[in-house]
């Protein structure tokens, strides 16, 4: 367990900006909005802020002001990864451990404006010992050189992880990816476990389905609609990471874009991605793609996991928030049956996909409300 710093060399921001100024942009859509995806005035007046104004150091310098390691973990295979972590203890002794996973295409900077709220909280008994690592090929971890670095595997890492830093049992929650690597932990490692916490539980519909109110309906036709119109990306990464990784190591705006099309598409923000999460917040993620290069090994990660899917059940108290713009929302019947010690069940007023980020004050009450049960 090493101690890290992150520290970008002026020149790859100086490339950076050389890249933006020389973009080749294609022409407009030839309809209106963002049907056929991020409209390009909206691309160069945020390529234009992205080269002139954005300020990549004051993110650097939030970063370094956590706690940061790098440590290697195997995951039970045959090669191990460096991965990245922000460990950050509460000053109050008797604080539950809490490991937090991002998703894609996400980052730790998921987490970054909720930390302080979950270590140093008014009430000390709702305190907690925040881990929060980068994903094996995300942010500051390294990407692995050989396959098998799926969901079970990270799970699986994760545990060791937590061992390493002397927890022998903790908390755990998480979205997207965040909330099935968090689930896996639950069926590989539930003797380490207090309980769990997921914004999107996924499991398969029952055969036996019961009837649905009119609300858990409508949940299921956006969560329909979405599968039919909204996962190419998911289609590609899941098939084709490298050919796609081509592009995204090459291009910044290519990169920004392809994540940026998903806050719209994903967070509650009526139409527009900064209606819900700022500017700079959507450049310090992406950022955490473009620097380290991390377009094909990011999205390697859906071609490890797409293939087989763990439904097995999850004996291990779970609490569960949906917020109403979240991508897959599945009846609470329905959870149930998998998640079978599931205790805590709210649906938010508002937010979408990337809950930290777009409501953390509600996110953060959530996992007290929850978490509070099991201490």
């Amino acid at each position: 367990m090493r101690p890290f710093t992150v520290e970008v060399p002026e020149s790859e921001l100086d490339d950076l900006r050389e890249r933006l100024a020389r973009t080749r942009w294609p022409e407009a859509a030839t309809v209106g909005g963002w049907t056929q995806g991020l409209p390009l005035d909206y691309a160069r007046e945020l390529v234009d802020y992205w080269a002139h104004r954005y300020d990549w150091r004051r993110c650097e310098a939030e970063l370094n002001a956590l706690p940061q390691f790098v440590t290697r973990l195997d995951g039970g295979g045959d090669d191990s990864v460096t991965v990245h972590l922000i460990h950050r203890r509460s000053p109050h002794p008797d604080a539950m451990p809490l490991l937090l996973t991002h998703g894609w295409p996400g980052s730790v900077v998921e987490f970054l404006d909720i930390i302080d709220a979950l270590t140093d909280p008014p009430d000390p008994r709702d305190a907690f010992h925040v881990v929060a690592p980068s994903l094996p090929g995300y942010g500051w971890s390294g990407k692995p050189s050989i396959n098998g670095w799926g969901v079970e595997r990270i799970a699986t890492a994760w545990a060791q992880l937590m061992d390493r830093l002397d927890y022998d049992r903790f908390a755990a929650a998480g979205g997207d990816w965040g909330s099935i690597i968090t689930s896996a932990l639950g069926t590989g490692a539930p003797e380490m476990l207090y309980g769990i916490h997921l914004t999107m539980p996924l499991v398969a519909p029952p055969d036996d389905a019961p009837s649905l109110t009119p609300a858990e309906q409508k949940a299921l036709k956006a969560t329909k609609v979405f599968r039919k119109v909204g996962t190419g990306y998911s289609a590609e990464q899941s098939t084709r990471p490298q050919t796609l990784g081509y592009s995204l190591a090459d291009s910044p705006v290519g990169q920004c874009m392809w994540i940026v099309e998903k806050f719209w598409d994903w967070a509650d923000c009526a139409g527009h991605p900064e209606n819900a999460i700022s500017r700079d917040r959507l450049l310090d993620n992406v950022m955490h793609y473009w620097l380290p290069n991390n377009g094909a090994s990011s999205a390697r990660l859906y071609w490890e996991s797409y293939r087989s899917r763990n439904s097995d059940d999850v004996t291990v108290p779970t609490g569960v928030t949906q917020f109403p713009q979240e991508i897959v929302r599945l009846p609470r019947s329905w959870v149930e049956r998998r998640f079978t010690d599931l205790r805590y069940w709210n649906e938010a007023p508002s937010g979408g996909h990337f809950a930290s980020l777009e409501e953390p004050e509600t996110y953060v009450d959530e996992l007290r409300a929850f978490f509070r049960t099991l201490r």
